[in-house]
């Protein structure tokens, strides 16, 4: 238990070093060991200079390079920033200061390493080993392609469900105008059927497609009436009104010789006997001429 007590307050003793102090009676029995006083530290300011006198080499400043000056003038206010008035809580002004005080280290070492003709700017030519291998950078720049690779297939992509969906409103409004288009030449032939109208513009192409437009040509926005196939049923049938006895001769009618000719009545003109010759030939025999053929025919 004593030497449990004396390694607890005292952990860097050896066995060995617990046992010859137990020998020696300064381990006492109990749980509270009583603990000499500490040491009082001490500035021992000959033993520093001796050890650093010890470890400092007196080497060229070119081997050192070492520069200890204070912050540059400022070209604002033309005189150096004090250190103790830059508020070290400010950013700004604690930058400013470690960069002035920068800026006149530079100063005074650029010129002493002209003078000891010791190039301070790397040549046109110098080769610098990167940080990392070809093969990892190879890695990287296979998996940058493929990342931009992947963005412009997306951007296609978007692009050609934009221009899809466009061109189906195009077709959409395509169909329709022709569905219109469509309708309109189908009343406009009802229209002509009828005898309601007389205009044929409707069956060209070009017009077709301005169906709506009113603009026509001069004729046809003069042209007035019914076409040649209703004039021909009216006069044909009249326009209404009593039509039993209609076609009836009367007495001036009768004696109305002045359309008679003598050469075409009752197909005896060179004209109707051409029309009549054929339908002559064509005529089929009566019933008794076709009984007597097929006697002789046996």
């Amino acid at each position: 238990s004593d030497s449990d007590s004396e390694s607890g307050s005292d952990s860097s003793l050896s066995d060995s070093e617990l046992q010859e102090a137990f020998a020696r009676g300064d381990l006492k029995p109990g749980l509270n060991v009583v603990l000499e006083e500490r040491p009082k530290r001490r500035n021992d300011t000959d033993g520093l200079k001796q050890c650093l006198a010890e470890f400092r080499q007196q080497l060229a400043w070119v081997e050192r390079l070492d520069v200890t000056l204070g912050p540059v003038v400022d070209p604002v206010s033309q005189s150096a920033s004090n250190t103790d008035a830059v508020d070290p809580e400010n950013d700004f002004q604690r930058e400013m200061s470690f960069y002035r005080q920068a800026q006149a280290a530079v100063l005074e070492a650029l010129p002493r390493l002209h003078k000891l003709q010791i190039p301070t700017r790397r040549p046109d030519d110098y080769f610098a080993e990167m940080a990392k291998s070809d093969q990892q950078m190879q890695k990287i720049r296979q998996k940058l392609k493929s990342k931009q690779e992947a963005m412009e297939r997306s951007e296609k992509a978007k692009q050609l469900r934009a221009m899809r969906k466009y061109g189906k409103k195009v077709q959409t409004e395509i169909l329709q105008r022709r569905q219109k288009e469509k309708k309109n030449m189908l009343n406009a032939v009802k229209r002509y059927q009828k005898g309601l109208s007389d205009k044929l513009d409707f069956l060209d192409d070009e017009q077709t497609s301005s169906q709506g437009n009113k603009k026509g040509s001069a004729s046809q926005r003069t042209k007035k009436g019914p076409n040649a196939k209703r004039r021909y049923k009216n006069q044909k049938f009249g326009f209404g009104g009593k039509k039993k006895g209609s076609k009836w001769n009367t007495k001036e009618s009768f004696n109305d010789v002045s359309g008679f000719q003598a050469k075409v009545a009752h197909n005896k003109g060179p004209g109707k006997a051409r029309k009549g010759g054929k339908k002559a030939l064509n005529k089929r025999p009566g019933k008794r001429a076709r009984q007597k053929m097929k006697n002789r025919a046996r």
